[in-house]
């Protein structure tokens, strides 16, 4: 007998066809196909469950395979198909065919919510599976995609009433369907474990270049880096850039919450639906590892740059983060995936994200800073700020197209003029991703689909991207002035079509190429903040 289930393995996972077999000898239970110790375990808490759920342990030699028998299993999500199929082959249920499930048991034969449950369905539904057993509290996630081919059970007893049930009429009872339920829901913002906007553009007065910026970064999906001294709104100003983003599509919003699902993230409120639909936000400390932010681990889990898909990674302080880890962006900004290699093979995991960088000029932060007494003074050493500058490197900066320099004096403290809601701004940039989205509708490049003005390759640059006159003059100026690389011209012109798209323009002017490449001229050097 067996029941089809699943293990979260990098960004798709795998199925799992658990088998069992019963036969006479010394009563125990086997576990073979490299099941780890989560997995191992689940022989004893499937005793447990089986008592306390009022079903008796077969009290023969009990044999459970999990194909296929060469890949590593982990996580107990594999609990409630090893209890199931256990009971199959002690003909306690009927034979569970083309059905899946998931779920983690107590002892008490209650069930406990697992991660990947929207990955699972999909996989399964690739493979020809009819029908979903989850756990109740997954049943936000099961609804995206199997709302009418899903059971979601709270006991191990109720999942044995629903594979009988099933095998009898094939469908579930309605009282175990998934359906929209008053108190359970996947709250979309707390997927973010908190990371995500708080406040308004209007909260910060001044600093009219880092807003333009900042607002360029949305539209198109640039990189973005701000240096300056400490206080004069790098941080706080980046952390409403959520507050302008333009929502996700639906295609978007099912990729993204099927990656946080994987990470096991996935929190539940109340009254909300089930996809993540608000790009997402992350902002890791910068004591992160490189696998807690490129992916990874002895069972492959999505980083905080697949976490990041079709959002912002955004690393504050970005000079105090391990200069491996920083250069080990370089591939996946340029590729939007990355691939990690084990023994077992390669694993692609998705990472289309946007990079926003915030730094101090040096290690104190006082370089560029102004005052009237001797506290507003650097005393780092050239041998210091450029050992500090250095970590962020020339290939890694290369790849990021905005680059603001940031002073206290744009921040004034006293005043009462207006400023600019969020809300206003979030308006132009939606319509530029719109405009962005019509463009890109029937294009890719390399099998991926483009979906900003920053994804674009050469190809798209020629086409998309055409200067003659004043606006070549400019760009060819800039590059023999400025000492710009290829890749710093392709991202000025990138850069000027999203300024075009923000204010409805078809061509890009030489006013646009002008706005693109001051922003893009700044910041090779810690001493650019004294310019």
């Amino acid at each position: 007998m067996f029941i089809t289930s699943y293990a979260p393995f990098g960004a798709d996972g795998i199925i799992i066809r658990v088998e069992a077999d019963i036969r006479r000898g010394i009563p125990g239970a086997d576990i073979t196909g490299l099941a780890q110790a989560a997995v191992r375990e689940s022989r004893e808490r499937a005793r447990a469950a089986f008592r306390n759920s009022g079903f008796e342990f077969p009290k023969d030699r009990i044999l459970i395979n999990l194909a296929p028998a060469g890949v590593r299993k982990d996580g107990a999500s594999l609990d409630l198909p090893i209890a199931l199929a256990v009971m199959a082959a002690a003909h306690s249920i009927p034979p569970p065919d083309n059905l899946m499930a998931l779920g983690e048991l107590e002892l008490s034969g209650n069930l406990r919510p697992v991660r990947g449950v929207l990955a699972a369905i999909a996989g399964g539904l690739e493979v020809g599976v009819k029908g979903f057993i989850v756990p109740l509290e997954n049943a936000a996630e099961a609804r995206i995609l199997a709302k009418d081919k899903t059971a979601a059970v709270s006991t191990l007893k109720e999942a044995a009433e629903a594979v009988a049930y099933y095998a009898q009429n094939g469908v579930f009872p309605g009282g175990l369907s998934v359906r929209r339920q008053e108190n359970s829901g996947l709250s979309p913002q707390a997927a973010y474990s908190g990371e995500f906007a708080t406040g308004d553009f209007a909260d910060v007065r001044g600093q009219g270049r880092y807003k333009r910026a900042i607002e360029i970064a949305a539209a198109g999906g640039h990189n973005l880096l701000v240096f300056g001294p400490p206080g004069a709104g790098k941080t706080m100003l980046a952390r409403r850039f959520p507050s302008i983003m333009a929502p996700l599509l639906p295609s978007e919003a099912v990729e993204v919450t099927r990656l946080h699902s994987l990470a096991g993230i996935l929190r539940f409120d109340a009254g909300q639906e089930g996809l993540i639909t608000t790009p997402p936000f992350r902002s890791p400390h910068h004591s992160a590892s490189a696998e807690g932010i490129l992916g990874g681990g002895k069972t492959v889990r999505p980083g905080e740059i697949s976490l990041a898909h079709f959002g912002t990674l955004f690393l504050d302080e970005a000079p105090e983060f391990r200069g491996n880890v920083l250069q080990a962006l370089r591939e996946p900004l340029e590729d939007r995936v990355i691939s990690i290699s084990r023994a077992e093979g390669s694993v692609r995991l998705p990472a289309d994200f946007q990079l926003i960088l915030t730094a101090n000029p040096c290690p104190c932060g006082k370089l560029g800073m102004t005052g009237h007494n001797s506290d507003a003074m650097c005393f780092c050493s050239p041998e210091e700020i450029h050992r500090y500058w250095r970590k962020l490197g020339g290939a890694l900066l290369d790849r990021v197209e905005l680059r603001v320099r940031v002073k206290q004096s744009d921040t004034p403290l006293t005043g009462s003029n207006a400023e600019e809601p969020s809300a206003a701004v979030a308006e132009r940039t939606l319509r530029a991703v719109e405009i962005q989205r019509r463009r890109f509708q029937d294009n890719g490049s390399g099998g991926a689909a483009i979906r900003r003005n920053a994804a674009m390759t050469p190809p798209f640059i020629d086409r998309y991207c055409a200067v003659s006159g004043e606006a070549e003059r400019a760009l060819n100026a800039a590059e023999q002035k400025l000492g710009f690389s290829g890749r710093a011209i392709h991202g000025v012109l990138r850069t000027a079509r999203t300024i075009a798209d923000i204010e409805g323009c078809d061509s890009i002017k030489p006013v646009h190429i002008l706005e693109a490449i001051q922003h893009r001229r700044l910041g090779d050097d810690p001493y650019d903040v004294m310019t």
